[in-house]
């Protein structure tokens, strides 16, 4: 399986004088389960009567273990008030529910000491971290100054304060107004972090239109306690049921604004898979607990009930895995069924167009199925692909094609997430499609490289033979003509004049025939089909000793079989002679091949004046350099002023020609 690994940097440290607080996190989630699951405890030994105190505790537990939970996760990373402001409301939750569950035993155990003061905790406990929830935490969730919204804070805690001091006092008079203003303050922050979602800064938008929409729920569940008793009959499980949902959206949007905009510098990051199980685990029990109700409700006992639980289980299940797969598709985006992005990522090697314009379209659909923050795509030679703005460190998975690294794919998630396991392998196996695209273009990209350097080999070889002929033949030719017409005219008058230009014509004629032979010797002799390479390099070296210029020849290539193989060496070889003929001042070179590496090593080295440090290459040494790059080869040329000149080439035995 490819490994998938995420390179470490500064910006997964703490910054400095932001440290969490471990202990004091792990104190606060110890207290607040601890107290909820002590209260769950006293209150199913006492077995309370079904009222409305059931609703409320069932309230309180689930705010001791929720915002305990979230209230730990943030202030262990960073110290802020609004873990602290969480944390309060999640011990506060607690010891409510501790208050009510002890106050129950107590009824139902007379025998048991009173503790008036826990159990008046049930209905002060709560007071200041609920209020603040909605009241004074809302304003906090950002990562830039209060400034005018500081009066948003003050007028919460004053409101708080004022209502804590009339629970205490009983002030029965003051209780409905003081409600009042809270509900309204309640949806004026509801507001204004509605506004904040749609006009704030846009990288702390995620998740306050969540958090609005939880603040809302949260005042309006406390608008019965404004209204005069008795004006309107409202439910005896309308706040609770407010409360209970306001939990569905409120504490994950908290999570949500706060990690996924890396608020106050926070890091953390939550595993997909880990969110999506617990999503999982909350539908599960959801399920659980309506057929249990179910099973309450319906008349009856022993199997008319158990007929009525199993009608409800049958008609729920087919809700509970609709929402486990839209669960796990919105955790894991369009990946959750992999098979169907692999088939459309498949789809784009089918469609005609660019290299640049594939690549392009898999980093993207990549990006969109998986809910990707950004996607680079990176591969030797070539410009990255880049789909996305990545905001931190990412995530790489080497792209592998038949064993070899053809690139690597660059990944980063929106704060606050991490992949999980179900994300590296979905990501793994999309990257192995994504290296077979990958792996295409750069063939294609060598296909069109070879294909310009075949064309401008061709145009090079055709200006050759247009500068053979325009300049050396065709003015011989013409010349000839001449020199033709001036001995017909002479054959009447002058007949042994006529002859004498007749012999020199015929040796004109004789050169220009040999400069021919030579011309298509050099394109590409026939010895070289016939006799082979080792032929080929002797009468190449013949030629050149005729002008002047020695070739000593140690060849120990054997045989050459590929004869694309065997031409490359050839026309490397006739460049670098030439080069050594006119440039190098030099009487007399070597020429050496040896295939005992398992590659052709052809290599010229002459005794001159070597290259210039201003000199610049020539259309020989590029045509020679091609020549062996067509091959899968190399060239090297070394050389120093006044020590003379080295050409090596390096060309693979039985490795396809790219040309």
């Amino acid at each position: 399986m490819t490994h998938l690994y995420a390179p470490v940097t500064m910006d997964d440290r703490d910054a400095p004088g932001t440290e969490g607080m471990p202990r004091a996190a792990t104190a606060i989630a110890v207290v607040a389960w601890g107290t909820a699951v002590l209260a769950v405890v006293l209150s199913v030994v006492a077995r309370p009567p079904l009222d409305e105190g059931l609703w409320f505790l069932l309230v309180d537990v689930t705010v001791a273990c929720v915002y305990g939970t979230v209230a730990a996760v943030i202030l262990s990373r960073r110290r802020h008030p609004v873990p602290w402001l969480l944390a309060l409301a999640a011990v506060g939750g607690g010891l409510a529910a501790l208050g009510f569950g002890y106050r129950a035993l107590a009824a139902a155990r007379p025998g048991l000491p009173p503790l008036e003061a826990l159990g008046a905790l049930q209905g002060l406990a709560w007071v200041p971290g609920t209020l603040a929830l909605f009241l004074v935490v809302p304003w906090l969730v950002r990562d830039h100054p209060l400034g005018r919204a500081v009066w948003g804070v003050v007028a919460g805690s004053a409101l708080i304060t004022l209502f804590l001091l009339a629970q205490v006092m009983v002030a029965e008079w003051a209780f409905s107004a003081l409600v009042a203003a809270i509900v309204v303050l309640g949806l004026v922050t509801a507001g204004a972090v509605e506004v904040r979602h749609r006009r704030g800064p846009v990288a702390e938008r995620n998740g306050l239109g969540w958090l609005a929409l939880g603040t809302a729920v949260l005042a309006l569940s406390f608008l019965p306690l404004a209204l005069p008793w008795g004006l309107v009959a409202i439910p005896v499980w309308f706040t609770p049921v407010l409360h209970l949902a306001s939990q569905a959206v409120y504490p994950a949007a908290v999570l949500v604004a706060v990690l996924r905009g890396r608020m106050w510098g926070l890091q953390l990051a939550v595993s997909r898979t880990v969110l999506a199980g617990l999503m999982t685990v909350a539908l599960t029990t959801t399920y659980v607990v309506v057929t249990w109700l179910v099973t309450l409700v319906v008349p009856g006992a022993g199997f008319g009930q158990l007929v009525g639980a199993a009608v409800v289980a049958v008609a729920v299940q087919p809700a509970r895995i609709a929402l486990e797969r839209r669960v796990h598709r919105l955790v894991h985006g369009a990946a959750a069924t992999p098979e169907h992005v692999v088939r459309r990522l498949g789809s784009h090697l089918s469609v005609e167009g660019s290299a640049d314009s594939l690549l392009n379209g898999l980093a993207a659909d990549v990006g969109t199925a998986m809910r990707l923050e950004s996607v680079t795509l990176r591969t030797p030679g070539v410009d990255h692909v880049l789909w996305g703005m990545p905001s931190g460190a990412p995530t790489v998975v080497p792209l592998r094609h038949r064993g070899e690294e053809v690139g690597t794919m660059e990944v980063t998630l929106p704060g606050g997430e991490s992949l999980g396991a179900t994300g590296e392998r979905t990501l793994a196996d999309l990257g192995n499609v994504v290296a077979t695209a990958v792996a295409v273009t750069r063939a294609a990209r060598e296909v069109e490289d070879a294909r310009q350097r075949l064309a401008r080999a061709r145009l090079e070889e055709r200006r050759v033979i247009r500068r053979e002929i325009h300049d050396g033949l065709g003015p011989s030719l013409a010349g000839l003509r001449l020199g033709l017409r001036g001995a017909r005219n002479l054959l009447d008058t002058d007949p042994a004049a006529a002859a004498e230009l007749l012999g020199t014509l015929q040796d004109e004629l004789d050169q220009r025939v040999d400069d021919v032979r030579t011309l298509s010797h050099s394109l590409l002799p026939p010895v070289l089909d016939e006799l082979g390479l080792g032929a080929a390099l002797e009468e190449l070296a013949a030629r050149h000793a005729e002008d002047g210029l020695t070739v000593r020849l140690h060849l120990d290539h054997g045989e050459v079989a590929d004869p694309m193989l065997a031409a490359a060496a050839y026309g490397i070889v006739g460049e670098a002679l030439v080069n050594v003929s006119r440039h190098s001042g030099a009487s007399e070179c070597t020429v050496r091949t040896d295939s005992s590496s398992g590659s052709l090593v052809v290599t010229v080295s002459d005794p001159g004046r070597g290259i210039g440090a201003d000199a610049r290459a020539g259309v020989g040494s590029r045509a020679m350099r091609e020549r062996a790059e067509e091959q899968g080869g190399r060239l090297d040329i070394r050389s120093a002023p006044g020590a003379g000149t080295v050409v090596e080439a390096v060309l693979p035995v039985g490795v396809p020609s790219r040309a």
